[in-house]
């Protein structure tokens, strides 16, 4: 307990001490500018975007790109993410509000109404807006507490069950969830607000069904802005070594597009859908609405992990890049906080979008100042030009949402490689993203997860297994199967299973043994009492005389031992027929008996537990049966290349005893054959 220590333990919950000490003003802070600024236009033009994915006012998105910037700032461990808005974590939100505060539930009197939805009923937007922006904030701050409950129990292990297949293929079904939601915004069709399982399906059916009502204004601006935002990113990609900045485009179609509005009077002359009101200045804090907690928890789980992952993600790309370290649970830590401290300004989840980090990079960001100067520049957008762009048509916020979809939109051709390298990877990748478009993002994300786990225990229950030999002259062993040259050595059958054993797989190791040895033990044993029985028999009934060279039939007496192998057994326990002599069966000659023995041409089994990383207590009785089994048709198992910790597991197993000793054991295969 020292200063040091202390001080130690205060950088790791804020990172800012670290680095701040540490920067280089003269090198940094005119990248970091010019950084901030670019990336804080990009940023605010996506606030009021992805505004509409969360189904509020489009100025709350503004205050989504300021708030959690701030927090980040301090307890964050990335130098380069950009914190804010990102339209996966954006409509997931969407579809809790939509489902939780449907236009349904604020149908009024018409002397009250301030809004009509497309059934002519009269909505009261106000109170819909109000009650949809508190429930936005109030699944802000349970996903803060869940974010930082996973930080302080340091479970950031929990997102590598988020495996990039799985990642690609939900993020490329968000993104067409986000394409449809966007679609009726872009030709201003009005339609329910579906949620739920085929929500998708049922969407895109109502606004075709209504497309003869497009508005052919609010259609020209989208796709015009679609089209234009596309070919100079394209541009920007093409040439980003020869472009100092990316061309700032959304910001300038976006301005473009406004003056053209104001200028032309679209809303009054084409009645296109435009901003209308964004609030100036900042709302005062309210505390969330505690009691809707237990109706989006399910929700917030999924929203918690997979905004966390996607930050990560991008965070852990340019760490490696650039040769710095972030902190897995630190950063659950850090976006906790930023959801909690922005939940209570009225904002929506917080996480990192692909293509404004890219911005926040490529502009020569160095360190998250270049975050705190895009919040400044989103804070001059909240203060004084919000009213600037009320003429805004939504069309082309919700075309500039579309065109960032490209990025998700080319992970489809992940697939074809996937299933060149990996073809269960590629059914993970195909799995998730049909489940995520057919059921909705949350049940898909789970259903996706649930596929991946199902996968890895498939692979374990059916691992694979052979039959080894030796390479000749080596102490190399290879599967028989798989080469040629390899050679069993006489009487000796080595299986190599290469999976841990437990209760769901030890009937595949059962099978596999049957299969390597080829018979089955315990009916072996089974028809060899059988022989027992009847040879007793014959003994006491003179037809034939054990000796100690074997049995043999009596001279002179036909042998009536060949009955027929369906007679019912007795239950009369075998007994040696004389006290001066036992009976000596060789059980691969021909016997005096008619029953059908399986013949056994080994006399030892070694099993190869190399790839044997744990056994449950199930397998560990399982393989003392097969020993005890293999053992009473006078064939002996041997075990080889097993790991250390087995045999301490073993030993509190209970596992050896007078006939299961530790000599079984061997370091080698070749060992255990040389031993044989």
């Amino acid at each position: 307990c020292s200063r040091k220590r202390a001080f130690q333990i205060a950088k790791s919950f804020l990172p800012i001490l670290e680095w701040l000490p540490n920067y280089r003003v003269k090198e940094w802070l005119m990248s970091d500018i010019i950084s901030g600024v670019s990336t804080g236009l990009v940023a605010t033009l996506q606030g009021l975007a992805y505004a509409l994915l969360v189904a509020v006012p489009v100025g709350y998105g503004l205050y989504s790109a300021f708030f959690p910037i701030l927090t980040y700032f301090f307890l964050g461990t990335s130098r380069h993410i950009s914190v804010g808005p990102f339209p996966v974590v954006s409509l997931m939100v969407g579809s809790v509000v939509l489902s939780m505060a449907p236009d349904d539930n604020f149908l009024i009197d018409g002397s009250n109404a301030t809004g009509i939805n497309d059934t002519g009923t009269l909505i009261d937007t106000e109170s819909r807006d109000a009650q949809r922006v508190l429930i936005a904030s109030t699944l802000t701050f349970l996903v803060g507490i869940l974010q930082v409950i996973f930080g302080v129990l340091q479970i950031g292990f929990i997102v590598r069950y988020l495996a990039d297949p799985l990642v690609g293929g939900f993020t490329t079904a968000a993104a067409f969830q986000v394409l449809v939601s966007q679609l009726k915004i872009v030709l201003n069709v009005s339609t329910k607000n579906y949620n739920g399982i085929l929500s998708i399906i049922y969407t895109l059916t109502e606004t075709f069904e209504k497309i003869g009502t497009t508005n052919i204004a609010d259609l020209i601006a989208g796709l015009l802005t679609i089209f234009v935002c596309m070919v100079v990113k394209g541009i920007n990609d093409r040439f980003k070594h020869k472009i100092p900045i990316p061309i700032p485009i959304e910001v300038i179609v976006t301005i473009v597009a406004t003056g053209i509005s104001y200028a032309a009077d679209l809303e009054k002359k084409y009645n296109a859908g435009i901003v209308k009101s964004i609030p100036r200045g900042f709302l005062p804090p309210e505390p969330p609405d505690v009691s809707l907690f237990s109706q989006m928890i399910a929700a917030s789980f999924s929203i918690a992990i997979v905004a966390y992952a996607i930050a990560v993600s991008v965070g852990k790309v340019y760490a490696t890049k650039y040769d710095y370290a972030i902190d897995g649970n630190q950063e659950f830590i850090a976006f906790g906080f930023s959801n909690i401290f922005s939940g209570a300004f009225s904002c929506f989840v917080a996480t990192t979008a692909l293509s404004r980090t890219a911005v926040q990079e490529s502009t020569g960001g160095k360190t998250q100042v270049a975050g705190i100067i895009s919040a400044g520049i989103v804070l001059i957008s909240i203060v004084a030009l919000g009213r600037l762009l009320e003429p805004l048509q939504k069309s082309v916020l919700a075309a500039v949402v579309i065109a960032n979809l490209k990025g998700m939109f080319m992970q489809v051709f992940d697939v074809p490689r996937l299933w060149r390298q990996n073809k269960v990877d590629a059914m993970i990748w195909v799995f998730t993203c049909v489940a995520s478009i057919i059921l909705g993002l949350d049940l898909g994300l789970l259903a996706g997860l649930l596929f991946g786990l199902l996968t890895v225990v498939l692979r374990v229950q059916f691992p694979s297994w052979g039959g080894f030999g030796n390479i000749p002259g080596t102490d190399i062993y290879k599967k028989v199967k798989d080469y040629k040259n390899v050679i069993e050595p006489e009487g000796v059958k080595i299986l190599k299973f290469s999976s841990p054993i437990f209760y769901a797989n030890i009937d595949g190791l059962k099978s596999s043994l049957k299969s390597t040895v080829g018979f089955d033990a315990v009916k072996v044993y089974n028809k060899r009492l059988k022989a027992l029985r009847k040879i007793q028999k014959l003994i006491k009934k003179g037809k034939l005389k054990a000796t100690k060279n074997g049995i043999i039939s009596e001279p002179g007496i036909n042998n009536e031992a060949f009955e027929t192998d369906e007679e019912p057994e007795d239950n009369e326990d075998l007994q040696v027929p004389t006290k001066e002599v036992e009976i000596q069966v060789d059980w691969n000659s021909e016997l005096p008996v008619k029953v059908n023995i399986p013949k056994v041409p080994i006399h030892s089994l070694i099993l190869d537990f190399g790839a044997v990383t744990f056994l449950d207590i199930v397998a560990v009785r399982s393989i003392k049966t097969i020993i005890r089994e293999f053992e009473r048709i006078d064939v002996r198992v041997y075990f080889a290349s097993y790991q250390d910790n087995l045999i301490s597991q073993l030993e509190r197993s209970a596992f050896f005893d007078d006939i299961v000793r530790k000599d079984i054991f061997f370091l080698t295969v070749h060992d255990a054959v040389l031993y044989i």
